[in-house]
């Protein structure tokens, strides 16, 4: 999964707005479902057309993100 894209944004889905590759799902929603205490395997029930590989991909993305700006 690492090859392939995990997030497009283009301005014809959702005005832009950041999603899961190849789906209509908002990153933000997952950030919001693991905000409010749920589970990724309750995200995935919700939505369907986004796979497990791909939210472990981003979370990894982002921890790696995280680590390497607390380098700094």
């Amino acid at each position: 999964m690492m090859s392939q894209q995990i997030i497009t944004a283009s301005p014809d889905v959702i005005s832009g707005t950041p999603v899961f590759a190849g789906t209509r799902v908002p990153v933000q929603t997952l950030l919001d479902y693991l905000k409010a205490g749920e589970s990724i395997d309750d995200f995935l029930e919700g939505f369907p057309t986004v796979k497990r590989e791909q939210v472990i991909a981003f979370l990894e993305a982002a921890q790696a993100q995280i680590l390497k700006l607390a380098r700094v």
